[in-house]
Protein backbone atom coordinates (compact mmCIF):
# COMPACT_ATOMS: atom_id res chain seq x y z
CA UNK A 1 0.00 0.00 0.00
CA UNK A 2 1.23 3.25 -0.59
CA UNK A 3 0.14 6.86 0.49
CA UNK A 4 -1.13 9.28 -1.03
CA UNK A 5 -2.30 13.00 -1.13
CA UNK A 6 -5.69 14.56 -1.31
CA UNK A 7 -6.00 18.52 -1.24
CA UNK A 8 -9.12 20.65 -2.02
CA UNK A 9 -9.11 24.52 -1.83
CA UNK A 10 -11.09 27.37 -2.31
CA UNK A 11 -10.30 30.05 -5.20
CA UNK A 12 -8.36 32.51 -2.75
CA UNK A 13 -6.33 29.53 -2.02
CA UNK A 14 -7.98 28.87 1.81
CA UNK A 15 -7.65 24.67 1.99
CA UNK A 16 -10.93 22.85 2.28
CA UNK A 17 -9.18 19.32 2.53
CA UNK A 18 -6.00 18.21 3.35
CA UNK A 19 -5.96 14.00 3.54
CA UNK A 20 -3.65 11.38 2.90
CA UNK A 21 -4.92 8.09 2.49
CA UNK A 22 -4.01 4.56 1.88
CA UNK A 23 -4.38 2.44 -1.88
CA UNK A 24 -2.70 -0.07 -3.96
CA UNK A 25 -1.88 1.79 -6.82
CA UNK A 26 -2.89 4.88 -9.23
CA UNK A 27 -6.07 4.16 -10.47
CA UNK A 28 -7.20 2.73 -6.90
CA UNK A 29 -6.25 6.20 -5.39
CA UNK A 30 -7.86 8.13 -8.47
CA UNK A 31 -11.26 5.71 -7.04
CA UNK A 32 -10.54 7.04 -3.43
CA UNK A 33 -9.63 10.40 -4.26
CA UNK A 34 -13.35 11.11 -5.99
CA UNK A 35 -15.33 9.53 -4.14
CA UNK A 36 -14.21 11.23 -1.04
CA UNK A 37 -14.39 14.42 -2.70
CA UNK A 38 -17.85 13.22 -4.17
CA UNK A 39 -18.77 12.78 -0.31
CA UNK A 40 -17.67 15.92 1.18
CA UNK A 41 -19.22 18.08 -1.67
CA UNK A 42 -16.20 19.24 -3.00
CA UNK A 43 -16.22 17.47 -6.22
CA UNK A 44 -16.39 20.77 -7.79
CA UNK A 45 -13.80 22.72 -5.74
CA UNK A 46 -10.13 23.34 -7.30
CA UNK A 47 -8.50 20.02 -5.64
CA UNK A 48 -5.74 17.79 -6.83
CA UNK A 49 -4.65 14.17 -5.97
CA UNK A 50 -0.54 12.89 -6.01
CA UNK A 51 0.94 9.98 -5.45
CA UNK A 52 3.65 9.65 -3.51
CA UNK A 53 5.99 10.02 -6.25
CA UNK A 54 4.48 13.30 -6.77
CA UNK A 55 2.21 12.31 -9.86
CA UNK A 56 -0.53 14.62 -10.63
CA UNK A 57 -3.93 11.64 -10.71
CA UNK A 58 -6.53 14.47 -10.10
CA UNK A 59 -6.45 17.84 -10.86
CA UNK A 60 -9.72 20.49 -11.19
CA UNK A 61 -9.15 24.04 -11.03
Amino acid sequence: MKTYKLTAFERDGEKLLDDSFLAENDDAAKEIGRKALEEKGLIEKAHRCTSPAGKLLLFHS
